[in-house]
């Protein structure tokens, strides 16, 4: 009998699981979401191995190793309102709508926009909001947020992404130079002011400025 996707998911989960110190919850989520939904046709076969791939735009989706360490480490649950600033395939924003009560997804290019807005009205997620913006910029309007994830590479988390957390909130950003390995950073926001501390090497995309005028 051939494996079937859910097969494939299945295996995904549990090879993740295997390394240890997994979030149960965040595991969960990521065996309900069909990760084939957000790839391309042409690296389809691909989906379930635990690699980036690459998307639109220039852009890439991260591997689920990658998901699963940032996920795990913004402590959602299901009372917080969660900001991803990047939106790309949208399947980040997917694991994190079987967790929070409600996700605010920027994305800059219309193209990544459209295709994740539509893989979100297929999945029913109505938890989830997608937006174009500069994701730099955050959404002020809806702000404050209980979690900030930020999946491409920043110099250092504007100013204005941290004063849109709320206190006792969670910003998780891989912070460093674009085009070389940056360090995935935990901030913490309390009355006492701003914790960072630096976890672990990766390599993401940088951000971009503004909202791309064609694609």
């Amino acid at each position: 009998m051939s494996e079937t996707e859910d097969d494939r998911r299945g295996a995904l989960v549990r090879a993740l699981r295997r390394r240890g110190g997994a979030d149960e919850a965040v595991l969960h989520a990521m065996g309900l979401v069909p990760r084939e939904l957000f790839v391309d046709a042409a690296v389809r076969a691909h989906a379930y191995d635990d690699v980036a791939l690459p998307i639109a735009c220039g852009q890439t989706m991260s591997q689920p190793a990658v998901v699963l360490e940032m996920t795990s480490l913004l402590g959602v649950n299901a009372t917080h309102r969660v900001l991803e600033v990047g939106t790309g395939s949208g399947y980040q924003a997917a694991v994190l709508s079987h967790l929070a009560a409600e996700v605010v997804t920027l994305e800059r290019y219309r193209a990544l926009l459209a295709d994740a807005q539509a893989r979100f009205q297929v999945l029913g997620l109505r938890n989830v909001t997608a937006l174009l913006a500069d994701g730099r910029l955050g959404e002020p309007a809806r702000a404050p947020f209980d979690r900030i994830l930020v999946t491409a590479a920043v110099p250092e988390v504007p100013r204005v992404l941290l004063d849109q957390l709320r206190m006792d909130g969670v910003l998780i950003a891989p912070v460093g130079e674009p085009g070389g390995v940056q360090n995935l950073t935990r901030y913490r926001k309390s009355a006492g002011g701003l914790a960072a501390e630096m976890l672990s090497p990766v390599r993401f995309v940088p951000i971009s400025e503004g909202v791309s005028a064609t694609l």
